[in-house]
């Protein structure tokens, strides 16, 4: 050991840096006991909060490691200099956000997040408000900080000098010292990506998942979100009043229907007809499932039962997608928000609680509420996004693998679209006569396009091919229904098969809107059977069109239409985001916009083709509005429910 002494600043670092998170973590669990112990499990937050801060400070030891080894012992001084200066600016910078943690969960309910980042920009405001109701934290906080300083002044060169060893061991050493502290910083070995916050949502109570996080990740994947939010200026600009009344515009609401002037959007959409039990609703999202692999939308053979089920339900015919990630979809088809330049609110920070979905509004209403996924829910941060508005309950692998029973086929991203349906179908049968909503998404159509042997008979020669993935899928779909027509359930329910996005999106246009089509077909009570919706629609008109269906009003800040309750006269609309050129389409004329240009105007034909044609100045700002009202939403947290923090 007293070969490794020279390695001792990183050592010390990680373990000072557990003594922190750890501490902090013990303290708040004690803080809100009581309502964290009502939580199954809850003593997951320790195991959970070791791995995620041992991810934050095997990141931060990899700068030092490397200048321990390289650097020759002549560079010595100039090492240690730094080692301690790094070493307490970061230790420092983690325990103060864990600091401010306790009166922070106080008042949001969860760790530091980009309300804290907020902060920062208004100090006067925000100061004389912490000396008014905070003083007595702030007061503790810098008497421990105080403490703090003066142990790095007096124990600085103790705790993180290293020592001069031999240059060609701290070499041979290196690599184990490289790799563990990658493998620490990944958590995983096994996994395609590394483990985020999503990886600490165990449990149905946001409070309690939030303490198996620490504060310093929190705060940092804020700042990190900020560059995804985009900037919607880089369009052009418009004032918000202006903007808000375009996009009204659009909507089948009336101006008497909008009911708080602080969720501008906010209205009762009551429903197509009035029941007295309403009916439960179940979405199947479809990875990748592309019109043009739709049959029975004039793509390839390769969607046998989709094609079948169409005769027995409501057909969309011509409706696009918002974007082109799994993310984009869900946030149409969940939230009903408008695209933008942004990254889906699935990933941005400001909208992990408290952001309107189908959820959260079925919720309300007494629904139990459910995501159902073969994969793991971390990926692309949809269980912490569900968690915090309206899911109660995330199934995915992890919950495949520990129930004891046999399944088909597990490939890279996750268990097949069979075993989804099948697990999905006994959950639903469980519910008995308690009103659900679940979202379904499938895996089994993404590269590397695995599925079991002998479902299908094979489009391609070549198993491992998209066409014979959409084959697949399309046989679980059929699956499916096929099982879930003989429960009980299956009469009191209105499902929707749609997709996400198309496969891979290019086109030789700004923006290829053929690769935007997909399919949607809604089932059940209610719905005409063998009937085609052709007129152009949304993908953020599906979700105020399924609520129309259920049976009670709704409050809802959506600004998508109930398709079924739009006037035959109105002209179609369909909105999309490629990259960041923005697509906002009417009937078949089409306005792109390009980050700082002026808009351009096109004539569609036939999807594939568009024509140059003199801007419509008024459709330019109403394209304008959309993307401007979808960033001041989100930014200034108009798009909830009302009484939502």
């Amino acid at each position: 050991m007293k070969n490794l002494r020279f390695l001792k600043p990183v050592f010390n670092f990680i373990a000072i840096g557990l003594l922190i998170t750890t501490l902090s973590r013990i303290f708040l669990f004690f803080l809100f006991k009581d309502r964290v112990v009502e939580t199954p499990n809850f003593w997951y937050i320790f195991p959970i909060g070791l791995r995620m801060d041992l991810i934050l400070l095997c990141y931060l030891s990899f700068l030092p490691a490397v200048l321990i080894t390289f650097l020759p012992n002549k560079w010595l001084k100039f090492t240690n200099t730094f080692l301690v200066i790094y070493s307490f600016l970061f230790l420092f910078l983690i325990l103060f956000v864990e600091l401010a943690s306790p009166d922070f969960v106080k008042q949001y309910d969860t760790r530091p997040n980009k309300i804290f980042l907020d902060y920062l920009i208004y100090p006067k405001e925000v100061v004389g408000m912490l000396l008014k109701s905070y003083l007595t934290s702030i007061i503790v906080t810098f008497l421990i900080l105080g403490v703090v300083i003066y142990f790095a002044f007096k124990k600085g060169k103790q705790l993180f000098h290293s020592t001069s060893a031999e240059y060609k061991f701290k070499l041979m050493i290196f690599p184990l010292v490289a790799f563990l502290l990658f493998f620490g910083a990944r958590s995983s070995l096994v996994s395609k990506r590394p483990i985020n916050a999503s990886n600490a949502v165990f449990s149905t109570d946001q409070l309690t998942n939030c303490l198996g996080l620490n504060s310093f990740y929190t705060v940092a994947f804020a700042a990190y979100s900020i560059k995804n939010e985009g900037n919607t200026k880089m369009y052009g600009k418009m004032d918000e009043a202006e903007a808000i009344a375009r996009v009204k515009k659009y909507m089948i609401a009336g101006k008497s229907d909008f009911n708080d002037a602080d969720i501008p959007f906010l209205h009762v959409q009551q429903p197509d007809s009035l029941m007295k039990k309403p009916y439960n609703l179940v979405i199947f999202l479809q990875e990748s499932l592309g019109a043009e692999y739709v049959g029975i939308l004039g793509g390839k053979p390769l969607t046998p039962e989709f094609d079948k089920l169409s005769k027995e339900g409501l057909l969309f015919t011509n409706l696009y997608c918002t974007g082109t990630r799994s993310v984009r979809g869900i946030e149409a088809v969940v939230t009903g928000f408008l695209p933008s330049p942004s990254e889906s609110v699935v990933k941005l920070g400001n909208s992990q609680q408290g952001f309107f979905t189908l959820a959260d509004a079925l919720k309300q209403k007494g629904y139990d509420t459910s995501f159902i996924y073969g994969g793991m829910a971390n990926f692309d941060n949809m269980a912490s996004f569900f968690n915090g508005n309206g899911f109660e309950d995330i199934v995915d692998q992890t919950d495949f693998e520990s129930d004891g029973n046999k399944y088909a086929f597990k490939g890279t991203w996750g268990y097949s679209d069979e075993d989804l349906v099948t697990k999905a179908n006994n959950y639903f049968k469980a519910k008995g006569n308690k009103p659900f909503f679940s979202l379904m998404f499938s895996t089994s159509n993404h590269e590397p396009f695995e599925y079991p042997a002998g479902r299908i008979k094979t489009y391609d020669k070549t198993a491992a091919t998209v066409n014979n993935a959409m084959k697949y899928a399309d046989f679980s779909i059929g699956k499916f229904f096929e099982m879930a027509k003989k429960e009980a359930y299956f009469k009191n329910t209105i499902f929707i098969v749609i997709a996400d996005h198309n496969t891979r999106t290019y086109g030789k246009n700004l923006v290829p809107i053929n690769k935007f089509h997909i399919p949607a077909l809604i089932m059940g009570p209610g719905v005409a059977k063998g009937v085609s919706y052709s007129k152009l629609a949304s993908q953020i008109d599906i979700p105020p069109t399924l609520l129309g269906y259920l049976g009670i009003p709704f409050e809802t800040p959506m600004v998508g239409r109930n398709l079924n309750q739009l006037d035959p006269k109105t002209q179609g609309r369909s909105i999309m985001q490629f990259n960041d050129i923005n697509a906002f389409r009417v009937e078949n004329q089409v306005v792109i916009m390009q980050p700082n240009l002026k808009p351009l105007q096109f004539e569609i034909k036939n999807d594939t083709t568009l024509i140059p044609v003199k801007l419509n100045e008024e459709l330019a700002k109403d394209a304008l509005a959309h993307v401007i009202t979808a960033g001041n939403l989100y930014k200034e947290n108009k798009y909830k429910l009302r009484g939502t923090k």
